[in-house]
């Protein structure tokens, strides 16, 4: 690396996050950050309020800690909508989390719209919950499914999918950060691609939207999804943005109470999106949380925004693949530019032992598939170890990374 100055500190974040001390109160070096985030006091807090003193239904009850508990929901929703930058709530649905979401389009909105000779381009790198879905979707209309490659270097070939997507195509769904290499899609690129032949544009936005700056209308996508719990909220609860018109278009994945219009025995009516996508009772202390959770991040992020988040992770990032780089045992996978996720393989150690060994020390990697297995097979590994940074996390943790590496080394050599 050229410049290895950090772009500024974001250390003192680290006291704000209780999970980031061992039971002994020891310094614990949490590298498995794009697996799940740790959660800031702010938002246990929020949670703990709003299973708490706060605690009620919504859209049911006449009674004013019902009604107030309303507001707290809708609240959150138009907080999302303001982080996503998108025109309105009304283009926010709720839902348990990615997988449900990319689950919801495709039955929905793949449901209504593919059939037998569509097809579905997905890319090598993607994430089960952005495969299995299509799979079965695929499986029930008889659409079929195109792979697009990946580059030498870990990125989606957008010059494979430009001279590859045809007329057949309805959607294309990418993820728009890789959990696996960290790889950054050019998803104005993609857009502009999946639209010219008349197909729909889905991202998983699972690990761009806790660390980049993010407007639907720039990036041109027509189906965006996340999860709250990889954006320091709480598990259980995730968002699936697309246009409205787009939404109401779509038929309603589940039914039951709160999505309905009107019910008899002969037939239903439905509600309009957002509501028609939210059968049940909904996630209501998690709405809350996660309302506090962008609240959170976004105050750390102050004045240089969610680019400084992106900054801060991406140079820790280039500074453990530099370290890691000198070691002729390692491996390391996809580009050097990378969105706070390193992954790599070490030689003579599977990674789960090398994980073990690391425990040892007080640091948390993820090893494994990563439920990646496509692009296991594509790099012909079994598994690989992964760091992966947050906004809490500083060089002390690349250190200790480094020294549990050499130990590994030395038990091994």
């Amino acid at each position: 690396m050229n410049d290895m100055t950090p772009p500024g500190s974001l250390s003192g974040v680290r006291a704000d996050f209780p999970g980031l001390l061992t039971p002994q109160g020891e310094r614990w070096h949490y590298l498995d950050t794009a697996a799940t985030a740790q959660k800031p006091q702010a938002v246990i807090d929020a949670m703990s309020n709003a299973l708490g003193r706060d605690y009620a239904t919504v859209h049911r009850g006449v009674y004013a800690r019902s009604a107030n508990m309303t507001r707290a929901y809708e609240a959150a929703r138009e907080r999302v909508a303001t982080f996503l930058g998108a025109q309105s709530a009304n283009e926010i649905v709720f839902v348990r989390g990615a997988t449900e979401g990319i689950n919801l389009v495709a039955q929905s909105w793949g449901g209504a719209n593919l059939q037998a000779g569509d097809r579905i381009m997905l890319s090598q790198l993607e994430h089960h919950s952005n495969i299995v879905p299509w799979q079965l979707i695929a499986q029930k209309t008889g659409a079929e499914i195109d792979v697009c490659p990946i580059t030498d270097d870990g990125l989606i070939d957008l010059d494979w999918l430009e001279e590859n997507l045809t007329t057949r195509h309805k959607m294309v769904a990418l993820a728009h950060v890789s959990n696996v290499l960290g790889s950054i899609l050019d998803a104005k690129r993609a857009a502009k691609a999946a639209h010219a032949v008349g197909a729909k544009l889905l991202l998983d936005g699972c690990q761009s939207a806790p660390r980049m700056r993010l407007a639907m209308e720039e990036l041109d996508c027509d189906f965006f999804v996340f999860s709250a719990h990889k954006l320091y909220g709480p598990t259980g609860i995730g968002v699936v943005w697309a246009r409205e018109e787009l939404l109401n278009a779509m038929p309603p994945y589940q039914g039951g109470g709160a999505m309905i219009d009107r019910v008899t025995f002969e037939k239903s009516t439905y509600a309009p999106a957002p509501q028609r996508f939210e059968a049940g009772t909904p996630m209501i202390a998690e709405a809350v949380a996660l309302h506090a959770a962008i609240d959170y991040t976004q105050n750390v992020a102050g004045e240089a925004g969610m680019e400084g988040l992106f900054a801060h992770e991406s140079w820790l990032a280039a500074k453990a693949r530099e370290e890691m780089g000198r070691m002729n045992s390692i491996r390391l996978l996809g580009p050097e530019k990378s969105a706070g996720i390193v992954s790599f393989v070490m030689e003579g150690v599977h990674p789960h032992d090398l994980g073990t060994i690391l425990d040892e020390e007080n640091v948390a990697i993820r090893a494994g598939h990563h439920c990646c297995q496509p692009l296991m097979d594509h790099l012909g590994v079994p598994a690989t170890a992964r760091a992966s940074f947050g906004l809490y996390s500083d060089e002390s943790d690349i250190e200790a990374l480094m020294r549990g590496i050499e130990r590994t080394q030395r038990i091994f050599g």
